[in-house]
């Protein structure tokens, strides 16, 4: 299929977003501070990284799916594919998108209000308010945050993953890829973020840990879907006609004077000796070159926080290379009918 920029920048961005977003629900859900018993002001200080990393999903996500608007023909009607929920990835993934901002607005203000304002001014003796303030609704808000960014960059890829007609993409790998990509590229902004100069409260030493382990996950993951995707079983026009018992079956005039949709679209072809290489950058600059940074920055910490930024230079390098390899190697069946074959 024709690699397309606007989807590209979507579906990276996004997923980093998202990835991102996954973290954060999770370490608010396990080192987001109580307020001290009889404290009227939430003296707690907040470890920076939770609204830097809300804050810089926030601006991931809102990206991604801005530029998503641009593949579409009709960007002022995309409002009219969150009708197709029932029967569509696409509309199901626009759903939850947008569900997803309302607990990252209600953790954001959670954090903002307690770290500046008595708890008895914030809630005005009104008990809705102080619902909204306890940890319980902070729990809660965290959950929705999880599962939201979960559902989402998995209706992402199964708007891939259900087109049965290209087998690139109609496999168990290309779901599992996006979860863990989305959450090692999270993991990727969150240790540069967290080698910002600013003074840290928690322990941040998990997370180079996180982009070691998620990065040899995700190699891993991608070097089997490249080796499934690789033997693919040989198809022809012969396969597609159904006539291969009749002898040799070839076109005897193209069915087309000109370009169509179908042959602009999913008619790109890649040579393999290109794929070869830019697997091997994909995998140097978007797996190996992040997992032995963060190795160096467990080992030596003063150098933690320049590793980290070339680490997230890197590896979402090595991730876009990735996705535009995802589109360019998917094969169309459609193509059978018109002879293609892949270039050496």
């Amino acid at each position: 299929m024709r690699p397309t920029f606007s989807i590209i920048f979507f579906t990276v961005m996004s997923g980093a977003g998202y990835g991102l977003w996954i973290l954060m629900a999770l370490a608010s859900l396990l080192i987001w501070p109580e307020r001290p018993p009889g404290n009227g002001m939430a003296e707690v200080a907040w470890p920076n990284l939770l609204p830097c990393g809300l804050a810089a999903g926030f601006l991931l996500v809102s990206c991604g799916l801005v530029s998503s608007l641009g593949h579409l023909g009709q960007p002022q009607r995309a409002w009219r594919a969150l009708s197709q929920w029932r029967t569509s990835w696409l509309s199901r993934e626009g759903i939850a998108a947008i569900l997803t901002y309302l607990p990252v607005i209600g953790i954001g203000s959670a954090i903002f209000h307690d770290g500046r304002m008595p708890v008895d001014a914030m809630t005005g003796g009104d008990p809705l308010a102080a619902l909204w303030m306890s940890s319980e609704m902070r729990t809660v808000a965290s959950i929705l945050l999880l599962a939201g960014s979960v559902a989402t960059i998995l209706c992402t890829a199964n708007i891939y993953a259900c087109l049965k007609p290209v087998r690139a993409w109609h496999n168990r790998h290309v779901v599992a890829g996006y979860l863990l990509i989305g959450i090692y590229s999270g993991a990727l902004v969150a240790w540069a973020l967290a080698a910002l100069p600013q003074g840290q409260i928690v322990d941040l030493r998990v997370l180079p840990v996180l982009v070691a382990v998620f990065a040899f996950a995700t190699a891993l993951l991608k070097h089997r879907y490249w080796r499934f995707i690789d033997h693919d079983p040989a198809s022809s026009t012969a396969d597609a006609t159904g006539l291969g018992s009749l002898g040799n079956v070839r076109s005897f005039e193209q069915p087309h004077t000109q370009e169509n949709y179908l042959t602009h679209e999913m008619g790109f072809r890649l040579a393999r000796k290109h794929s070869r290489k830019l697997r091997t950058i994909c995998l140097i600059a978007g797996f190996a070159l992040p997992a032995l940074l963060a190795l160096l920055g467990l080992a030596w910490p003063s150098l933690s926080a320049p590793a980290a930024w070339l680490a997230l230079i890197g590896g979402m390098s090595g991730i876009f290379v990735e996705r535009w390899l995802f589109f360019a190697e998917a094969k169309h069946t459609v193509m059978l009918y018109y002879g293609a074959r892949n270039a050496d």
